[in-house]
């Protein structure tokens, strides 16, 4: 069995494809192997191993047969969270916020949920959360 891999449903796709494109191969040295702004389908890869997939919302709603469903719920507490490993938690932070992202929590110390744990959180630009964390 092959490893599985986070596939974010967007209803941005462009403005997503640019953020991801953008922080991805810095962040986690991921490397775009197929897929363009243009959609409805991107993904990223580290050493043939999918790190990310993009997946524009529209075209699967019409494969689930939910095309007619609001594309927004009501405000809600998230439910998923991506959550990449990275090196350097506040030069990742100040890369996102340069490409798109929106601040949730800045970078902090969290000694409370691992040892040696630096996290900060952010919003990608169809509002996905993204957990930056190094240990």
């Amino acid at each position: 069995m092959e490893a599985l891999y986070p596939r974010l449903l967007v209803t941005h796709f462009a403005e997503c494809f640019e953020f991801y494109n953008a922080v991805l191969p810095q962040l986690v040295g991921a490397k775009l192997i197929k897929g363009t702004a243009a959609g409805p389908y991107a993904n990223w890869d580290v050493d043939d191993q999918a790190v990310l997939v993009l997946f524009d919302r529209a075209v699967m709603a019409e494969v689930a047969g939910t095309a007619a469903l609001p594309a927004t719920a009501a405000p809600a507490q998230d439910a998923v969270m991506f959550v990449c490993r990275v090196s350097d938690v506040d030069a990742g932070l100040r890369l996102c916020l340069r490409n798109g992202a929106t601040a949730v929590a800045a970078a902090v110390d969290r000694p409370q949920w691992g040892p040696n744990l630096r996290t900060a959180h952010l919003r990608d630009p169809a509002g996905t959360l993204i957990e930056l964390q190094s240990y």
